[in-house]
């Protein structure tokens, strides 16, 4: 294992689909305070959005997932990108419910989504935690297949698959919507081994049709911290290197919201993201360094929408 900060990083990976550490709270009808928050250089995004629809299906997440709710905030984040029925999303590092699971159901038949994966070549980066050799080569196969069994196929959208670094010639320009919820840090910090970032927006302005959009919300460091600290292995990124990646990679910024955020969240560079919940890594036998945890609540996240251009 390259170090603790690796290790914790992908121990995070895992914590993606559980761990629940706090109560439900109830999804209220929010929708119009995003489209507010937006306003005109928003481009509109959210006026096709069925909010009740939306809240419906996340009212309907078993209890586990329902103790996330509040800190994931499904209903403003997938509004404030616009993902409307009907529509073909990729959702990265794809869960259920988060947010594969979600899409399914939300964009209804006329949907698709698609589940996108780190490549086999990045996945070896990860240390301990890495994948063994050759698992991950048959994944678009092996994880259509695992969704088809979440889905109702007279009324839910249809599923498929692509890993980066691999995209089919068929899929460019068929995206509306293309997802990084929390996984932009693993690109960003392995860029210079492979330069993984830049393929990777490469591969989604690829996927994405002319005037599509990107929805990104990852752990947010403090600007005025180093860049050695913020490069991504301690599962924050600044929003300014952020931005700028995106904008090097010919994305248009069309607006920022802070749905996500959490000023409780303000990490010195002595701490990695996933000393907070739901992964508590660093308090697991300490009930009281645990409840100072839990006081602060999940990471500090930034939400973005860039664009493709048209």
């Amino acid at each position: 294992m390259r170090s603790l900060l690796l290790g914790a990083s992908a121990m995070a990976l895992a914590a993606c689909g559980g761990g629940e550490s706090e109560p439900a709270e109830t999804v209220e009808p929010v929708v119009e305070d995003v489209i507010a928050e937006a306003g005109d250089d928003a481009d509109n995004t959210e006026a096709a959005v069925d909010a009740s629809a939306l809240e419906a299906v996340i009212a309907g997440l078993p209890e586990e997932a329902q103790a996330r709710v509040a800190y994931r905030n499904p209903v403003e984040t997938l509004s404030f990108f616009g993902v409307e029925p009907g529509m073909t999303v990729v959702d990265t590092l794809p869960g259920n419910p988060w947010y594969a699971g979600i899409l399914i159901e939300y964009l209804g038949p006329d949907g698709k989504v698609i589940g996108a994966d780190y490549s086999p070549d990045m996945w070896t980066y990860f240390g301990d935690f890495s994948p063994e050799p050759g698992s991950k080569d048959n994944w678009p196969a092996e994880w259509t297949a695992e969704a088809e069994g979440w889905r109702d196929a007279d009324i839910d959208a249809a599923v498929g698959a692509v890993q980066f670094d691999a995209v089919p010639d068929d899929m460019a320009g068929t995206v509306d919507v293309v997802l990084h919820v929390r996984t932009l840090h693993h690109f960003h910090r392995l860029e210079d081994e492979g330069e993984y970032m830049t393929k990777a927006l490469a591969d989604t302005m690829a996927l994405l049709k002319p005037g599509g959009h990107v929805g990104v919300v990852q752990h947010r460091a403090p600007e005025g911290s180093s860049d050695e600290w913020a490069t991504g292995d301690n599962g924050y990124v600044k929003q300014s290197a952020i931005i700028a990646a995106f904008e090097a990679a010919g994305f248009e910024l069309v607006d920022t919201s802070e749905v996500n955020a959490n000023p409780k969240d303000q990490p010195t560079e002595e701490d990695f993201v996933w000393r907070l919940p739901p992964t508590l890594a660093t308090s697991r036998e300490n009930e009281e360094l645990k409840a100072e945890m839990e006081a602060i609540g999940e990471s500090d996240r930034m939400t973005l929408l860039f664009r493709k251009p048209a």
